[in-house]
């Protein structure tokens, strides 16, 4: 009886410590990041990724939508905890065209999360030498407020914010 005491007196400690040294990382900021709103992959052909997702893996898949602004068609697959949504190349100057010339058989393009309020997110993220790839949010996919930052300074990562 004497190990389960210790273990049981123990086990809470080690709890609360790496809660606490997490917490105390986290700069306080005005505005908050949210969930995981989906993750981009861009695909070179749209109803071949739309078939894989759909009649193989037995997602609920979206139709296809032209969003002219960004340059590119969406699909949308349902996941149970997020999306995932295919891109594909709109028109010359779409993004998606030139990402696919560097990357022929696609892959992941973008992650968007979430945030509670886009417009002073930009202000602190700016103070913070995060560029910003358009001065105001577009309205993108969901028909919210969206932007994206630089992936030179995000670790290589392309993020996309949207408003909550």
């Amino acid at each position: 009886s004497g190990v389960l005491t210790k273990l049981q007196t123990s086990a809470p400690a080690i709890r609360t410590l790496s809660s606490n040294s997490f917490s105390q990382n986290i700069p306080s900021c005005l505005w908050k990041l949210g969930r995981l709103n989906h993750v981009a992959i861009a695909v070179p052909d749209l109803e071949k990724a739309q078939s894989l997702y759909r009649d193989v893996l037995g997602a609920q898949v979206s139709e296809t939508v032209a969003l002219p602004e960004h340059g590119v068609y969406t699909i949308f697959v349902e996941l149970g905890n997020t999306k995932l949504e295919l891109l594909h190349p709109l028109g010359e100057k779409s993004p998606i065209a030139s990402f696919l010339q560097k990357n022929k058989t696609g892959g992941m393009h973008h992650i968007c999360i979430e945030v509670d309020d886009i417009k002073v997110a930009m202000t602190e993220l700016k103070k913070k030498k995060i560029r910003i790839l358009s001065e105001e949010p577009k309205i993108g996919a969901h028909g919210k407020p969206v932007i994206f930052l630089h992936p030179k300074d995000c670790h290589g990562v392309l993020v996309e914010l949207e408003q909550a």
